[in-house]
């Protein structure tokens, strides 16, 4: 373990004490998001069980273990033969905050207990860094690293988010009518063909395109089969948000919602309405134009100065392929030395096929405390004319 510096205090020199260290005035643990809706995850992919506190939630909003099936359903590995077969059964369990179906407005604890760890699977890398993973910086963070499944930095972790959200996105509805979905825009080179959000729900790949499932099976039992892996694309969007959430500069929704979304495993870039595509752009392209009947189009993705516009909220994410793969690659170990590396166990060749619900989940969170946070400041402004759809 490294050495910690000295605090100087007080009593040092008899000299009064200078500026405390940031590291006094400021929290470093970062595994909480969100302000006034605050979620905060804990558990390892291996662990006994992994869980959150949700601080913040308004009372009097009916909830049941039922309501976490679906979401968490649809996050889980073990769907389908193309993601990882590690099958949890991901019951939740309500610790606290909620009194006979209802929120009563004080933390809600929610805990799932892993029941299908194969840990075996990991001692051959326990002193061996894997090639894209975070092995080593965890390593060197902390000087300690649990190597089963990754541990913390396991997308396992993302159960609790999606189970979170649930909360956060039944209400977004019965508040505000807010829907937040998303789907799979792109698996390595394959691009949809056709686009209908009722096909999305129907296929494991959240695909928004019926006729291309059975192309996307073959590609991915092929990728499986190779050993490899590959990166994907998922869009995700909330229909119904009003203008006027957000905060004009730090604090705003789009940086909000960047920042949660890159929280997510793999993740490696966001876009937030046409993203990327905007450098080739011209401005009179670009820019949203208003008539009193509404914006002519939505390049900027819902927001506008940090604050909502009252179009759908749009946003993209892209995913690097999975790192655990069993191609032999290099690396090394504990001791400084080179190994070659090949990944045993359970897991995806694509992780974004199963990643949608976890976006929707971020998308959500965000939503939710910037609407706590827009009341609380200014539920007093009275609607502002002209407003245009």
């Amino acid at each position: 373990m490294r050495d910690r510096p000295a605090v100087r205090t007080s009593s040092d020199a008899g000299q009064a004490p200078g500026p405390l260290p940031l590291l006094l005035v400021f929290p470093v643990s970062s595994n909480s998001t969100g302000k006034l809706f605050t979620v905060t995850t804990f558990g390892e992919s291996h662990g006994p069980a992994i869980g959150c506190v949700i601080d913040g939630c308004p009372p009097g909003m009916s909830i049941d273990t039922e309501a976490f099936r679906n979401d968490l359903e649809r996050r889980a590995t073990g769907r389908s033969r193309h993601t990882s077969q590690r099958r949890e059964a991901d019951e939740v369990e309500i610790l606290s905050g909620v009194y006979q179906g209802q929120t009563t407005g004080t933390p809600i604890a929610l805990l799932i207990r892993n029941t299908d760890q194969r840990s075996k699977d990991y001692g051959d890398i326990a002193d061996t860094f894997r090639p894209g993973h975070a092995d080593y910086t965890y390593w060197q963070k902390y000087g300690i690293r649990d190597p089963r499944g990754g541990g913390r930095s396991s997308a396992r972790e993302t159960t609790m988010r999606v189970a979170a959200a649930v909360i956060a996105k039944k209400w977004l509805v019965e508040r505000h009518g807010v829907q937040v979905r998303g789907y799979l825009a792109q698996l390595g080179e394959v691009a949809p063909q056709g686009f209908d959000w009722n096909a999305v729900e129907q296929n494991p790949f959240f695909w928004p395109c019926e006729a291309q499932v059975p192309e996307l099976e073959k590609y991915v039992d092929a990728l499986r089969k190779s050993g490899d892996s590959v990166g994907a694309r998922v869009n995700v969007e909330a229909e119904g948000v009003p203008p006027g959430w957000g905060e004009p500069i730090y604090g705003k929704l789009d940086g909000d919602l960047a920042a949660a979304l890159m929280s997510i495993n793999a993740v490696k870039g966001v876009e937030i309405g046409d993203g990327f595509d905007a450098v080739a752009q011209r401005g009179s392209q670009h820019r949203d134009e208003m008539h009193m009947d509404g914006f002519t189009s939505n390049h900027a993705g819902g927001i506008l100065g940090g604050i909502s516009t009252g179009q759908a909220v749009r946003a993209s994410i892209a995913l690097k392929p999975t790192s655990s793969i069993l191609i032999p690659g290099h690396s090394v170990n504990l001791a400084g030395e080179p190994v070659e590396v090949v990944t045993k166990g359970r897991h995806d060749p694509c992780v974004g096929i199963r990643a949608t619900p976890i976006a929707e989940a971020m998308m959500a969170l965000v939503l939710m405390d910037h609407a706590l946070r827009h009341r609380a400041q200014c539920g007093d402004v009275g609607e502002m004319k002209p407003r245009i759809a």
